[in-house]
């Protein structure tokens, strides 16, 4: 386990949150699946919980408003230091903003936007919440990644806007890019199959101590495993969704991956 206490680099994942219709419905599936603790705030904040991982933040779980209609789904916030002016940008690279900045009181600021392949990710200038603190351990956000239709329009977007450099990992009958910062990996960009196997948008990967533990649990939780879990090489891998329909990864560490530096509950 790695405790972060400092703001994410600018273009880093540096936090998801999940909106469903039923907040202690899926309160209820994450805890008891990924080990959570989650603690939920006054109405001030809509009653947003905040998911704990050995005491430290490391995702968040609100409700759909019932007069608001909004998919269920996983969102992967991006850091940057002026939510202003990245919403500009957005704008002018041919993405739109959703949701304008707004002020979280004591946390930060944030937006919601989407990119020119229609993608929806959120923005987060950070205050009082850095974002996730725990990576490395069983229940900490493993990997975010961005699978498009149209991936020419999403590459360009992002390094526009973003500034990222790629590296090139694509092969036979598939294309994808890492998003990269300062030379260090901090996300993944795709082109989604043609088959439609895959949902586009942007997809949260978590860490799990036993991916076919995990798999075999999430049924009995309310949830859908879409696929059974499969060796790569970087972890063996389960694709699912949860007892509200939001599609979600699960990650673990793996004889092809290894075991890096710092990993453990």
């Amino acid at each position: 386990m790695i405790i972060r206490t400092e703001p994410w680099p600018v273009g880093t994942p540096c936090w998801v949150d999940l909106m469903a219709p039923d907040r202690a419905r899926a309160i209820a599936f994450y805890e008891a699946l990924l080990g959570w603790q989650v603690s939920v705030s006054g109405p001030e904040t809509g009653g947003y919980g905040m998911a704990e991982v050995a005491g430290r933040p490391v995702a968040g779980i609100g409700e759909i408003p019932p007069d608001q209609q909004m998919p269920t789904q996983w969102t992967t916030y991006l850091a940057v230091s002026d939510v202003d002016a990245t919403a500009g940008a957005v704008t002018a690279a041919g993405g739109q903003v959703h949701a304008p900045p707004m002020d979280v009181p004591g946390a930060g600021r944030m937006a919601i936007a989407g990119d020119a392949a229609g993608a929806v990710f959120g923005l987060w200038q950070p205050a009082g919440h850095l974002g996730t603190q725990v990576t490395l351990a069983p229940g900490a956000v493993a990997w975010n990644e961005c699978m498009v239709e149209d991936y020419a329009a999403a590459h360009k977007f992002y390094g526009d806007v973003f500034g990222y450099s790629f590296g090139d990992m694509s092969g036979e009958g598939f294309t994808y890019t890492t998003l990269e910062v300062d030379g260090r990996p901090v996300g993944g960009l795709g082109k989604s199959p043609s088959d439609g196997s895959r949902e586009t948008g942007w997809l949260t990967y978590f860490w799990a101590a036993d991916s076919d533990a995990a798999a075999a649990r999430i049924p009995e939780l309310g949830g859908t495993v879409l696929s059974e879990p499969v060796d790569t090489p970087f972890g063996r891998m389960v694709a699912a969704k949860d007892n509200q329909g939001a599609s979600f990864s699960l990650m673990a560490p793996n004889e092809q991956s290894g075991t890096q530096e710092g990993w453990g509950a």
